[in-house]
């Protein structure tokens, strides 16, 4: 049954999210730069493009992030295309990685792991709806780092998300959390 691929817009201006009908990865991953590529197939040809800045993979989307200097319906519906015939020709999104250490860390405090929780279950499945995943850097001092990726990276909404939504959620769980900030 061939793939079907929709697009929607996110509330990154330069961003646009492609659903696929289908599971496409196992991981999420965010690709900004051919060498990072070499893994996707599918990335790596998207950021052949000039105005190609970054693509993020997701359960059953791609985003992908363009220069500020072409307008999305010059290129939305070839890229729709593209993607769409990746995945109809049985190419994949990502190839599987290459065996490394486990980085679980398996002595995170209470709060980390609080913190990690309400993150995958709450926030994540809001922020992927738009096209977008938050990442945990580290808490330290009661300050929760985090990594904006997708259509969430440089987005005009993200700081009024990260302040007014994720970090008063976050403090709900766990009340001594100072501050939120991206890294």
């Amino acid at each position: 049954m061939p793939f079907k691929v929709s697009y929607e817009s996110t509330p990154n201006p330069h961003s646009l999210k492609f659903r696929v009908d289908s599971k496409i990865c196992e991981e999420i991953i965010e690709i900004t730069d051919r060498t990072q590529a070499q893994r996707s197939p599918l990335a790596l040809k998207i950021l052949g493009f000039p105005w190609a800045k970054s693509v993020f993979l997701g359960e059953n989307f791609v985003t992908v992030t363009k220069e500020d200097w072409l307008e999305w319906d010059m290129i939305r519906d070839p890229l729709l295309e593209l993607i769409q015939d990746h995945f109809n020709k049985g190419e994949k999104a990502l190839l599987p990685k290459q065996p490394e250490r486990e980085q679980k860390n398996q002595a995170d405090s209470e709060e980390v792991k609080k913190i990690k929780e309400v993150l995958e279950t709450d926030i994540q499945p809001a922020v992927a709806m738009d096209g977008g995943y938050i990442e945990f850097v580290s808490y330290e001092n009661g300050i929760v780092y985090l990594s904006l990726q997708g259509a969430c990276s440089g987005c005009p909404s993200s700081t009024l998300t990260l302040k007014q939504g994720i970090e008063s959620r976050l403090k709900q769980f766990v009340p001594e959390i100072k501050e939120v900030m991206e890294v």
